[in-house]
């Protein structure tokens, strides 16, 4: 039994195609729009690429690539849909239009391979972030080497703009030596100290940088010591929210990209569904033409259907093809090889060669 079987009549059959061929041009547009996500999703990326790792750009360049694929496949549809109104025209695109559909299918599915990895994303993005900021706070002061000598730049753009410190929390500042050794006084016994008490030869203190200075703060910013609070007057510690930035930037920037991510997920769904109304359109006018030209009649009534079969019988059949195609190129059913059998190696006569004998 055939699957989504609808009558078209000859009138019904022209509509369709005129919607399909404005639809197809709506698909260019949406395609367009799909491109332009891409691409701003992949600047958007590209702003912190140097507080990431590797490997997070496959979901924007799967976005552009998609979209390229939609503007060009639309267009030919367009046209294909166009000219399968009139019957004469649709010989033309008869051999054309199963190859078109299945591009058709796998565009589809990639369009929803596409928002499912916008939802996806978020864990890998979590960890290249993790391991991105960690590797940047470590480079911080070393804005004399070459390649990176505007992570300190960089990282305090961040802190400043999205109003973070640190990967989880400011205390991550603490771990590292974000002070470069050339203003540091070698002469100093407390900094030669604080050197040689820590195990990797780091100058570790419990201060920040200047970028997580919060603006909210109403008194001057407390970078140096700021565990201390017998070395600050009317300090308290524990409204410490009043003086740095409380939230890390690896959180501050999962919430940017999170709801980037969400939104440009829930686009390309719409889209997704638009091109599946679109692809089931475009296929329910090829077989209703197929079956005017199997009867011969322009004006007749015909039937058109999604499949021809059942999902089961049609998944059956194409499992047979595919079987009967791998045993077509096994050499004992080859028909180009001749083998002899034993009843004609009997037949062949035997030739005795007659020696002549010397005298």
């Amino acid at each position: 039994m055939a699957v989504g079987k609808l009558s078209f009549t000859k009138a019904e059959r022209e509509k369709l195609a005129e919607v399909l061929w404005l639809l197809n041009w709506i698909s260019v547009l949406t395609g367009a729009i799909l491109f332009g996500l891409g691409l701003f999703l992949k600047v958007e990326i590209q702003k912190w690429q140097e507080v990431m790792s590797e490997g997070t750009l496959y979901v924007p360049h799967m976005l552009i690539t998609t979209g390229l694929a939609a503007c060009c496949i639309n267009f030919l549809g367009g046209k294909i849909c166009l000219d399968c109104a009139d019957t004469n025209k649709f010989l033309r695109w008869k051999l054309v239009m199963m190859p078109y559909i299945i591009c058709t299918f796998f565009f589809t599915s990639c369009v929803l391979a596409g928002a499912l990895m916008c939802y996806s994303i978020r864990s890998q993005l979590e960890e290249s972030l993790s391991l991105g900021l960690r590797k940047a706070m470590k480079y911080y002061k070393d804005t004399d080497t070459p390649g990176r000598c505007y992570l300190k730049k960089t990282l305090d753009l961040l802190q400043i703009q999205f109003q973070c410190c640190g990967n989880s929390g400011y205390r991550d500042w603490f771990q590292v030596q974000w002070i470069s050794n050339r203003y540091l006084d070698m002469t100093s016994s407390s900094v030669v100290d604080r050197l040689r008490s820590n195990v990797e030869g780091k100058y570790l203190t419990d201060g920040v940088p200047f970028s997580c200075c919060s603006t909210l703060s109403p008194r001057p910013c407390i970078q140096q010591h700021v565990s201390d609070r017998s070395l600050h007057f009317n300090y308290d510690q524990r409204s410490q929210q009043l003086n740095l930035w409380r939230r890390g930037c690896r959180p501050a920037l999962m919430d940017h990209y999170t709801g980037i991510m969400q939104s440009i997920g829930l686009t390309v769904l719409l889209i997704w569904l638009f091109e599946l109304l679109v692809l089931t359109g475009v296929r329910y006018l090829q077989t209703a033409m197929e079956n005017v030209l199997r009867r011969g009649d322009p004006d007749s009534e015909v039937d058109g259907w999604i499949l021809e079969n059942s999902l089961a019988e049609t998944a059956r059949y194409n499992f047979n093809i595919i079987k009967n195609m791998g045993k077509c190129y096994q050499v004992d059913h080859d028909p180009n090889i001749n083998i002899p059998t034993a009843s004609a190696e009997q037949e062949v006569p035997s030739r005795h060669v007659k020696i002549p004998e010397t005298s």
